[in-house]
Order: C-alpha cells, then structure tokens, then sequence
C-alpha cells in the first residue's frame, strides 16, 4: 500500500507537535491519569512520546544501523519544571526531529524495526506516534479531537502493516492468534473527499489480508473516519454514540483484545 509523502509526514510531525503542546498549555492537570493508558499521567505520557522523538532523532541524525539505547539519548526524559518548561522541550524537539529527517530524505539508511531501514519509516512512524499518543493526551485533558483524513487512513494501514510483520517475525506475539474463520470490515461514514477510507481484513488465514474498499465482512465497524481510527487502536469504546457495529461483534471484540497497540 502507498503511504503519503516524506514532507507530508514531516508536516504533520509539525503539526501534532503543535497540537500537544496546546494541550500542555491549556491548564489541563499534568498529574491527571490518562484513561486510555492507565498506568500513566498525562505528563508521563507528554514525555514520553518527546522522548520517543528525541530517540528517532538522534538515530535519524547519526544514520544508525542499529539500535540506540533509550537511556543514552539527552534529554531524552524532558526537563524537570512545569508546563511552560515541557512545552519548550517539546517544541524544541519537534524541530530537531523535522530537521534530521528532511535533511536526511526517506531513502537514506536508518535503523528501524518492522523490516524497514530507512528514514522514511521514521518520519512515517512518528507522525502516527503523535497522531495516537495525542488523542491520549486530548482524551484525558477533555478537549476535543480531530485528525486530517489522509493521516487517519495512513495510521489505520500502517497498523495493519505492523500487524503482518508481527505474524511473520514475533512468534509470542499476541496478533499471532488472530486467526478466526471470518473477515472484519472498517467503514468510515463521513466519506471524507480524496481518501478511500474502507478496509477489508481478512482474518481466518495464517496472516491477515487487507485492502481498502468496500466489501461485505462478518462484522462491519462504521462511523466518522476519527472516530474508526481512534476505536481500532482502542481509544474509543465500541458502545460510542460515534459507532455502529454490525454482524459478529464477537469477532472484533477479539481482534481488539489481541490487536493492541
């Protein structure tokens, strides 16, 4: 399947790095547990995922071929203080991360999991860290969210990617019981202009099959195109006002038990 654009990722990158500080800086209680990652505030999560560009970014600038350890990359943790002081971290780290990748291009060899040792993986893999880490951030400062179509359908693909490689590669990972005799179909309602923003998947071999478009399926998952996005890596329960299930609920249910992310 095609992804988007280098600079596509690159802009978003800009673009959610932008939206989490103005969660940060919204007044919202850093302390505040994030309910879709439990064990986690929502500064630790803040952290985090800067931490996580931070880590990228030194492996994009140093053309890594092998893996960094987390606990060598400075400031890597973000700066003790309050929100003033992580949302300069963050900012700063946003721009170094953009930086490294465009100057790097997507071609260039980097380090990376999922079969892919490239740049480009990473600028792909971070626009989607912060496109799901700040609807964690959002859903626990009770601030609304949203994310451009091009990005939701590209996030939803490259789960599904992840989700082949794992089969093939991690023998005791969950996604390797996904195997069920039916298919799971993922329909956003809202028809959003430019994207084909349905999937089919395919269940019931020894790896996943996916496509995008419209076929019948077990169990159909339909709604807004965020709203699809955010309930198939599990940041919206099912029983949404947003969503409508249809067929073998069971079967998704499954799926999401076993697909996480």
């Amino acid at each position: 399947m095609t992804s988007l654009a280098h600079d596509r990722y690159c802009a978003e990158i800009t673009h959610q790095v932008g939206l989490l500080r103005d969660v940060v800086t919204s007044g919202a209680d850093l302390s505040a547990t994030v309910p879709t990652c439990p064990d986690w505030s929502l500064e630790r999560l803040v952290r985090h995922t800067g931490g996580a560009l931070r880590w990228v970014e030194l492996m994009v600038r140093t053309r890594a071929q092998e893996e960094i350890p987390e606990e060598t990359v400075p400031l890597h943790g973000g700066p003790d203080g309050d929100a003033a002081a992580l949302d300069a971290w963050l900012a700063e780290t946003g721009d170094l991360l953009v930086a490294a990748l465009k100057e790097a291009g997507p071609d260039t060899k980097v380090w990376g999991w999922a079969g892919v040792h490239s740049a480009g993986f990473w600028a792909r893999r971070m626009a989607h860290e912060l496109t799901i880490h700040r609807a964690d951030a959002t859903l626990a400062a009770g601030l609304p969210y949203e994310v451009a179509p091009d990005v939701a359908a590209d996030a939803i693909d490259e789960w599904l990617e992840i989700i082949q490689w794992a089969q093939r590669n991690l023998p005791d990972d969950p996604t390797t019981d996904l195997r069920r005799p039916g298919s799971i179909h993922l329909h956003a309602t809202d028809d959003p202009p430019g994207v084909t923003a349905e999937w089919l998947i395919d269940v019931s071999g020894e790896a996943i099959l996916w496509r995008r478009g419209h076929e019948k399926a077990t169990v159909a998952l339909r709604g807004p195109l965020t709203a699809v996005l955010l309930a198939f890596y599990r940041r919206l329960p099912l029983d949404s006002g947003e969503l409508e299930v249809l067929g073998e609920r069971e079967l998704l249910e499954f799926w999401l038990e076993r697909a996480s992310f």
